[in-house]
């Protein structure tokens, strides 16, 4: 018996038993579907390790297991970070319309080199040695292309010149 046969005769013996053991157990119907995929998913890729006969159910279950655990961990991690940043948004100083739509103004009118480094940096918070690796160039290249960028959206913020130019230089 091949490996697809094997596992072919796996799923279509215990998917009722899998899809009822998930549905008992996860917060939805879409959780239950991920914790089905996942199970049948390490059994494809183990076929070699499920047992035969009805231990084979046993170890399905058993991964079940361990896939709504982790399924709950994550649940948990997702919970505790939009807590953390309801926290964190709640306790910025709230910003006029005008001034976001002024900034989101100036920095779609950036180049799309100065709109990249500026939002590497800020963003997702890298520091110049990792934003060269991210746009493939060296760390002082990157340094610099940050400093220009940052007095770039500096200008255009305070409309002290064209943002022409600066495209012309980059």
């Amino acid at each position: 018996m091949t490996h697809r046969d094997r596992f072919e005769a796996v799923y279509d013996a215990y998917y009722p038993a899998i899809h009822q053991y998930a549905a008992r157990r996860a917060g939805s119907p879409d959780d239950a579907t991920d914790v089905i995929s996942e199970t049948f998913l390490t059994a494809w890729r183990r076929i070699g390790d499920v047992p035969e006969g009805e231990e084979a159910l046993l170890w399905l279950y058993g991964v079940a297991r361990r896939v709504l655990a982790n399924q709950q961990r994550g649940a948990s991690r997702r919970a505790v970070l939009a807590e953390r940043l309801r926290g964190e948004l709640a306790a910025d100083r709230p910003v006029r319309p005008v001034e976001l739509d002024h900034v989101r103004a100036a920095f779609d009118a950036l180049p799309e080199r100065d709109r990249e480094v500026l939002a590497l940096a800020c963003w997702e918070g890298l520091t110049s040695e990792r934003i060269a690796r991210v746009v493939g160039c060296t760390a002082i290249a990157a340094r610099t292309r940050l400093h220009r960028a940052r007095k770039r959206l500096a200008a255009a913020l305070e409309g002290r010149t064209s943002l022409t130019i600066a495209r012309r230089e980059a």
